[in-house]
């Protein structure tokens, strides 16, 4: 069977893919290793929430689930999936729970789990979780069922833990905010304002049914307009949970997080901050990052595709910063997760301290033109040991030199090889993609 959980915990259509009997076996398997790990204490969650819909319902199924297993929860309410995560560590949580399927549509939801300290789960406590799951037990009644609690200053919390990690107040800056109806609807607009901008905020009335609804970090057009309306400084988009960042210049140009990634490694080597002078990002981060990294001396390391490996090796490595071109951007000295408005402020802190806008700071790098085509096969796996596709592959990277790069990855979900290119044009991109597409579709 396949696993439950995912790269990204537990997602599906809420109620039916993700019902709200799953939640709760979810969340009372979860109770139950965690006792099994640490049988000193009464287990202790923080569950938070977006505010689509179904999370609603979903929470009060993960809380039953939760004091049916023993284990008290201290529900945060609405907040940023970070949030969630920081406030696993400040309340001195053994779980956090985040109700969220982040840029997904509305009828979707999920489950994110995280650790004590606020760390994603190991994919073998996620495992131990999924075989306690359906499995009797015996349940505590009387003064042994948990409690339920309301966290009333959850978001302040955040929003002081924010604040401390602002190295330049942003006092004239004039910025626009796409919260997309999402989980930054509050916090967002009020950290930027707090630290010292001018804020001008844009979905920011969620509803239940218009989280990501033609807006935030997947849909950017919106917030471009509103930038070059507002005549602002810069634009800042959000996804659903919150935990990425993209943003536009005042031109209204696109700044994403290869870009943003850039800008706050040489900031933070110019600090003292960068350590080991090494970033990390993932194999679909822009050669235009590659070469930027390399030109100002900064090593750059790279993971496979996911925020989770990027973690992975930050921690291992004792490093300080590394992300993701969807904008997840991660600081392990303030955050054990991507935080988009952490990102949101150090960036626009580094506008601000050093005077110049926000497209002269993301030109340090020039994103080459990027293919990426999905080709249907029948065997994915049958990709790595092709010699006539990695012989086309071969002759492709010898044309481009050091002026483009080739990536090929068989999908972690489905029957397709995603087929990269970069080159120094759209044109010579697409005429090279065209090539190994046609390769691939007939050699796999």
């Amino acid at each position: 069977m396949a696993r439950l959980f995912g790269t990204d915990g537990v997602r599906g259509l809420a109620n039916s893919d993700l019902t709200p009997e799953l939640a709760l076996s979810v969340a009372a398997a979860a109770a139950r290793v965690l006792a099994e790990h640490d049988s000193s204490h009464r287990p202790v969650a923080v569950v938070g929430r977006d505010p689509r819909a179904s999370g609603e319902m979903l929470q009060a199924a993960v809380a039953a689930g939760l004091t049916a297993a023993g284990a008290d929860v201290m529900q945060l309410g609405v907040l940023p999936t970070p949030a969630v995560a920081h406030l696993v560590g400040e309340l001195g949580a053994d779980l956090g729970v985040m109700i969220s399927a982040s840029h997904n549509p509305m009828p979707d939801n999920g489950i994110k789990l995280f650790a004590a300290g606020g760390h994603k789960l190991p994919d073998v406590i996620e495992d131990e979780i999924e075989t306690h799951m359906g499995v009797d037990f015996t349940r505590p009644t009387g003064a042994g069922v948990g409690r339920v609690y309301d966290i009333a200053d959850s978001l302040d919390r955040y929003l002081q833990h924010l604040l401390k990690a602002v190295p330049h107040r942003l006092d004239g800056l004039r910025v626009v905010v796409d919260c997309a109806n999402g989980a930054a609807w509050a916090a967002g607009p009020r950290a930027y304002r707090e630290a010292g901008a001018e804020v001008i905020a844009i979905h920011a009335l969620p509803d239940g049914e218009n989280i990501n609804a033609d807006c935030g970090s997947t849909h950017l057009d919106v917030l471009r307009a509103a930038v070059l309306a507002e005549q602002a400084d810069l634009g800042i988009a959000h996804d659903g949970d919150a935990d990425r960042c993209l943003a536009i210049d005042k031109d209204g140009n696109v700044v994403d997080g290869d870009q943003i990634m850039a800008v706050l490694a040489l900031a933070m080597k110019e600090a003292g901050d960068l350590a080991e002078n090494t970033l990390v990002a993932t194999v679909m981060s822009n050669l235009g990052l590659h070469l930027a990294m390399r030109e100002h001396g900064v090593h750059l390391r790279t993971t496979a595709v996911g925020d989770r490996y990027v973690l992975e090796e930050l921690r291992q490595n004792n490093l300080s910063l590394g992300g993701e071109q969807s904008g997840h951007v991660v600081l392990p000295a303030h955050a054990t997760t991507g935080d988009g408005l952490l990102t949101a402020l150090r960036l626009m802190s580094r506008v601000a301290e050093s005077g110049r806008p926000l497209a002269d700071l993301a030109g340090v790098m020039t994103r080459l033109p990027q293919v990426l085509v999905n080709v249907k096969v029948a065997d994915k796996t049958k990709v790595t040991g092709s010699t006539t596709v990695s012989e086309a592959v071969a002759e492709v990277e010898a044309e481009l030199g050091e002026t483009g790069r080739v990536l090929l990855r068989p999908s972690g979900t489905e029957q397709l090889v995603r087929v990269m290119v970069e080159a120094p044009s759209h044109e010579a991109a697409q005429a090279a993609a065209d090539r190994l597409v046609n390769v691939v579709s007939t050699a796999v």
